[in-house]
């Protein structure tokens, strides 16, 4: 059985006139125009996605000091659960709600991520806000082992009471087998979170050639559900929100190779596959269609 992810969320928002490439990002809906998040929640179901993910990647303290909104980044964290839950209510769809466990700080940089001392308090407020309406936790873009073990201990902490399962998804380095963008191999990541038991594990916020060799990786390493979900921009060494570095379009995922990556990820065992940075719900749709052909 295959599970069909959304995608971004962010640049739709951003496509639909609602978010800005740069300050509060994704989460500036939130705060002006909730109803357009549960939109582009309720068109990714409408598209097929059996999964969705809460709007809650920059509802962090890094991002909300731009506008000294710091103070608030768990109640617009608990926010972003609610309207995606909201959207599955109005669907009548059986659709589950993933909640976003992102960067505390910059997206790809291994070496901005915060020591445990200051990461492990947020995540576990993170974690906690988002778990009355959630489904299982996705710790994601992650671009080290250890910041993959800060965010999945506060996802596994927070859902244990209800059995939640904590998914974690790594960004990986832009060349096939190149490992994750900290320089770690896959097997080093694996090692990190050997002891949590988690539930799934995901690349994403990369190319699709790159998640395609990660997989190929996985399906050596584990027997636990994997899968992934691409980039179409091309994400440069020095990348932040706000800087000049610019990020590139990957031209070679247009819709049909999206489409093929993920059929062929299933027909390679994967489990899971989505989109991730410019891969909206037509995309959705159209990898909904062509699966459904193929398990005709």
């Amino acid at each position: 059985m295959v599970t069909i992810l959304d995608g971004a969320m962010g640049g739709e928002l951003i496509r639909r006139g609602f978010a800005e490439r740069t300050g509060l990002w994704s989460a500036k809906p939130l705060l002006e125009n909730p109803d357009a998040v549960v939109r582009a929640h309720l068109d990714y179901i409408a598209a097929g996605a059996q999964v969705i993910t809460t709007n809650s990647y920059s509802t962090i303290p890094s991002y909300l000091c731009k506008e000294h909104l710091e103070s608030r980044y768990v109640e617009l964290t608990a926010l972003a659960g609610e309207l995606a839950r909201r959207a599955v209510r109005e669907s009548g769809a059986r659709v589950q709600v993933a909640g976003c466990l992102p960067p505390l700080s910059e997206s790809y940089r291994a070496d901005l991520v915060p020591s445990e001392e200051e990461a492990r308090p947020i995540y576990a407020n993170l974690a906690r806000a988002l778990e009355p309406n959630v489904d299982l936790f996705l710790c994601e873009t992650m671009s080290s082992a250890r910041e993959a073990r800060n965010a999945a201990l506060a996802g596994r902490a927070a859902g244990r009471a209800r059995g939640l399962p904590v998914y974690v998804s790594w960004t990986l380095s832009e060349t096939p087998g190149g490992g994750l963008r900290s320089g770690e191999t896959i097997p080093r990541a694996l090692d990190a979170v050997a002891d949590l038991a988690i539930d799934g594990f995901l690349f994403n916020c990369t190319t699709r050639e790159a998640i395609a060799a990660g997989m190929t990786t996985l399906a050596g390493l584990t027997d636990k559900p994997f899968g992934g979900y691409p980039n179409r921009m091309h994400i440069p060494d020095d990348w932040t929100l706000d800087n000049e570095a610019e990020a590139e379009h990957h031209q070679e995922l247009g819709m049909h190779a999206f489409v093929e990556g993920a059929l062929e990820a299933f027909a390679n065992g994967a489990s899971l596959y989505g989109g991730c940075c410019g891969v909206g719900p037509e995309d959705i749709a159209a990898l909904a269609e062509a699966l459904a052909k193929v398990t005709a």
